[in-house]
């Protein structure tokens, strides 16, 4: 590129240039030949260019078209690499999927990493592990345990479905721009069995989103719109709790508990 990249906005864009940290989520990562790699926003290649050294068969994800541009100058050499261009949250990640378990490697904008989060839960089964760097405050809630006050619906959902483990915390100068927050890189890794299995996990997913509108009430007052089926709960579960105060595997038990067919 004979001009260097400038950040844009709407594509909610900071470029990694901090050598240490990259070289802690390289290292992090710990890619080898045979890996299902896929980066998602690889930007100006800061990871890339160490990540395809020892997986020269890497896929990466870019929506700026500039950059996919400029990744295939720096990259076209390698005839194994591959550049997809496209938006990560309509992107159907099953397509990479080759019967190896995708390793998903991300810069992610935080205007977009909750949806997308999200998104990818949806094919969970086809996801060895997800390094990220993320808005600090959006890893604090991943891994938060019931009663602190960054537990809440993502961190229910996330820990359902992932072992979420913080790595690395990276401050605001790590990036050109610098961002106004702290980030973090986290490491989300599905489990082939979850501890604990809810029948219907729209279910699960509706009573979370519901309790965690009314946080500040009572367990018995949030599940006033499930009627008679709340009577289920009753001795599982302490109704006088608030949903701050519920264990994943708690909203599991009263998800299974409401689930139930009438007869």
């Amino acid at each position: 590129m004979k001009t260097p990249h400038k950040a844009r906005k709407r594509f909610g864009q900071n470029f990694l240039i901090d050598q240490q940290i990259i070289s802690q989520i390289v290292s992090a990562v710990g890619a080898v030949p045979k890996d299902n790699l896929i980066e998602i926003g690889p930007g100006q290649a800061a990871i890339t260019e160490h990540l395809v050294k020892t997986c020269p068969s890497m896929a990466v994800l870019e929506l700026d078209r500039d950059l996919v541009r400029f990744l295939t100058a720096k990259f076209g050499h390698i005839p194994t690499f591959n550049i997809h261009s496209g938006d990560a949250l309509s992107t159907d990640f099953s397509q990479f999927y080759d019967g190896r378990k995708l390793r998903l490697v991300g810069n992610l904008p935080y205007n977009i990493s909750t949806p997308l989060l999200f998104h990818l839960l949806t094919i969970g089964e086809l996801i060895h592990d997800m390094h990220f760097m993320l808005q600090r405050e959006v890893v604090d809630r991943l891994s938060a345990a019931p009663g602190n006050k960054s537990y809440g619906r993502l961190s229910v959902m996330i820990q359902y479905h992932c072992r979420v483990m913080p790595l690395i915390p990276v401050p605001p100068e790590s990036f050109s721009p610098a961002p106004k927050v702290q980030s973090a890189v986290v490491r989300l890794k599905p489990y082939s069995a979850k501890p604990i299995t809810a029948k219907n996990e729209q279910t699960l997913s509706q009573l979370v989103n519901l309790c965690f509108q009314q946080r500040r009430k009572t367990l018995r007052n949030c599940l006033k719109s499930y009627g008679d089926r709340v009577s289920a709960v009753d001795g599982l579960i302490d109704m006088g709790l608030r949903p701050e105060q519920l264990s994943v595997s708690d909203f599991v038990t009263i998800s299974n508990a409401i689930n139930y067919e009438e007869r």
